[in-house]
């Protein structure tokens, strides 16, 4: 839970709110994924590297000894990585063993997604391209926390929706960063894109997390979903008025108002 604090303020309040092996089975799946995106976001290590670094995590795993093998590709390069990715295998093994293949599974599948697009540059034309991006990154994030929640304790959730549910925050993250990517020569907006189409674009899949969040019982996973549903909707309502992040005492203030 320290370093999940060190690495996301979005996530870390509603992960800390949830309880036993649900907790466990989320934190592991966020911190293998925060992993992998910090290779794949490194400022000093070449394309090259990245590449197989983030295949070699795939391959581990999907191997028969994921974590020895995670350790194994990421050792030598403990002091090219920040803590949060060379610890990859300790992350994993927080996982109840139960669900672990899950996570590893998505571990694997993101990271291959990654190294496809550092490969290609992050180039983004269309808005195909935009949506295959976005799925990478943080819609198959939905799909896991889909399957955490129907393991845990049973609760049914729409896949696809799941999935726009991860798209929408990480079209919040795209508009949020838009002047910092353009400083490191990357852009995610698609090609004659401005912040009118993007913000559509946002807006369209939130509205689809929204439908998400409802069709959800009560319970640990519904309550997880509302609080960075509503700072993505606070977040999008600050960019159409000129601004860009949420303060530490705006988030509190929603997050405090949605635990009543």
């Amino acid at each position: 839970m320290t370093m999940l604090k060190k690495t996301s303020r979005t996530f870390f309040i509603p992960i800390s709110r949830l309880e036993g092996r649900l907790q466990e089975a989320v934190a592991s799946g966020y911190l293998c994924m925060r992993a992998i995106d910090e290779i794949e976001d490194h400022t000093d290590l070449d394309d090259e590297l990245k590449i197989k670094l983030l295949h070699d995590v795939r391959d581990s795993f999907r191997s028969e000894e994921p974590l020895d093998r995670a350790r194994e590709v990421l050792a030598p390069y403990k002091h090219d990585l920040p803590e949060v990715s060379w610890q990859l295998h300790e992350w994993a093994g927080l996982c109840p063993s139960d669900i672990a293949p899950t996570v590893y599974r998505y571990t694997a599948k993101m990271s291959d997604e990654m190294a496809y697009w550092v490969d290609k540059k992050w180039i983004i034309d269309t808005e195909e391209d935009l949506d295959r991006y976005t799925y990478s990154v943080a819609g198959m994030v939905g799909e896991m926390l889909s399957e955490l929640w129907l393991w845990n304790d049973g609760t049914q959730s729409d896949r696809g929706r799941a999935v726009a549910f991860g798209r929408g925050l990480q079209a919040v993250n795209i508009l949020r960063n838009k002047a910092e990517d353009s400083t490191r020569g990357v852009s995610f907006f698609p090609k004659g894109w401005g912040m009118e189409e993007m913000l559509a674009y946002t807006r369209r899949n939130l509205k689809e997390a929204d439908a998400y969040l409802a069709e959800l019982k009560d319970g640990q996973a519904k309550a997880f979903c509302k609080i960075p549903l509503a700072l993505a909707h606070a977040t999008v309502k600050l960019i159409s008025g000129g601004g860009n992040k949420l303060t530490r005492d705006a988030v509190l203030k929603i997050v405090n108002k949605l635990s009543g």
